[in-house]
């Protein structure tokens, strides 16, 4: 249908200041979104690829917050694309947010601001 929005989905983490901004800036655009808590509810495989494609990235790490300990303690660094989607589902920590997806896109939307690309379709 024509002027229908595309969906719209953030993986969000309400402890995250970028996240509640990019919040901000979907309400001032009067997008509504699907908000999913990962880290309550982690993906799986399939979801991160999905995720990944939609990026369109082609490394795990792309997607990783590589600073947080667990990166580290589970000595990631040399580990293959399998293993690292595997850390995210199991510590779903790991995934970089906020994450925007709308349509057939997704940014990583840090800074807030790059929420903004997939606004102007």
């Amino acid at each position: 249908m024509a002027g229908e929005q595309p969906e719209t989905r953030i993986y969000f983490n309400p402890k995250c200041s970028t996240c509640r901004s990019v919040d901000g800036v979907l309400k001032e655009h009067g997008i509504d979104a699907e908000y999913v808590r990962y880290l309550d509810d982690a993906p799986d495989r399939i979801e991160l690829q999905g995720l990944m494609m939609l990026l369109g990235i082609k490394d795990p790490r792309e997607m990783m917050r590589r600073k947080e300990p667990i990166y580290s303690e589970l000595d990631l660094d040399a580990a293959d694309p399998e293993t690292l989607l595997a850390a995210i589902s199991k510590h779903p920590v790991l995934l970089e947010r906020p994450i925007l997806v709308r349509g057939r896109r997704a940014v990583i939307a840090r800074p807030p601001e790059r929420a903004l690309e997939l606004l102007d379709d």
